[in-house]
């Protein structure tokens, strides 16, 4: 099994499902003060809080077995053995925490989650809330359509229904855009990436906006594929970052530099070529999703800043 190979070749005791708000710990352990920071409470705990996503494909996501796979997990993992290492630790446990757009920061300021890679954009106005690692993608926010659509761009949405993920950036930004003179859109917000793809599989709406690699991983999980199309110039560009709460520039220190190393030593180009061009569970398809300038530019000269 996939989970018990990871934890064999990180010397892991457990790995551990929980739900969302971490039911089984006792009450207020999740949010009690820490003791010498994140990294002194993992040392006496010997456990670690990982927050993950439930279906951002490639990222972070449950294979057809519900075990958490993704690019950004396999990273998160790597981060793990960075700090058993630190911290020298023979074994640690892994909490595995399921998180939404709408909860993940709360959950990581509220001591329920360590750390957090899934598809979490660096902006300025969430480093005010959390803390953000050095970045490990790229992304442009487009739109997902069904071939043979008339919608080609961003302008063609007037009047139209789109559909967002609830707690995204892409809600954030379409909703300042149909703010405008002429620009009204019907906007829904779903629940998640699997929920919004539903509505506009229905028909209920005309497009979905999320980020080109999500679009790209909600393509792939469709029935037919080849009945989608990904269009439209990137309304923003933004960077992909690890979430830890703020305060604590021992444990980022850390963080960081498991992910600068990781990505100037080629070691995450690999491990993107796995998840982006080559066949992915659960169905086996390719997302054919060659890395961009600006991710491979990112690679040579790691940053923390939002774009």
């Amino acid at each position: 099994m996939w989970i018990r190979r990871v934890a064999m070749y990180l010397g892991l005791s457990a790995i551990l499902a929980v739900g969302p708000m971490g039911a089984w710990a006792a009450p207020g352990a999740a949010s009690a003060p820490l003791r010498g920071g994140t990294l002194g409470r993992i040392a006496e705990t010997g456990t670690i809080n990982l927050g993950h996503r439930e279906s951002s494909v490639p990222f972070s996501y449950y294979d057809g077995k519900r075990q958490v796979v993704g690019y950004a997990h396999e990273l998160m993992l790597r981060v793990v053995d960075e700090i058993k290492t630190e911290l020298k630790l023979p074994a640690l446990t892994l909490r595995l925490v399921p998180v939404t757009s709408q909860n993940r920061i709360p959950l990581v300021m509220d001591g329920t989650v360590d750390l957090e890679c899934g598809s979490t954009s660096n902006t300025a106005e969430r480093g005010r809330q959390v803390a953000f690692s050095t970045s490990f993608f790229v992304i442009g926010t487009r739109l997902l359509v069904r071939r043979g659509s008339s919608i080609k761009d961003f302008p063609d949405l007037v009047g139209r229904k789109v559909v967002v993920t609830a707690g995204t950036t892409s809600e954030r930004l379409l909703r300042q855009w149909s703010e405008q003179p002429g620009r009204k859109v019907q906007l829904l917000a779903a629940r998640d990436h699997d929920d919004a793809f539903r509505v506009l599989e229905s028909g209920q709406v005309d497009a979905l906006m999320l980020d080109d690699a999500l679009l790209f991983g909600e393509r792939a999980k469709a029935a037919r594929p080849d009945d989608w199309v990904i269009t439209g110039t990137p309304m923003s560009h933004e960077a992909y970052g690890c979430m830890m709460r703020l305060g604590d520039p021992a444990f980022k220190a850390v963080v960081d530099r498991a992910l600068t190393r990781l990505l100037q030593s080629g070691e995450a180009m690999t491990i993107y070529t796995r998840w982006f061009q080559r066949p992915i569970p659960p169905r086996n398809l390719n997302l054919d999703f060659p890395p961009s300038e600006a991710l491979q530019q990112l690679f040579r000269r790691p940053s923390d800043q939002p774009l």
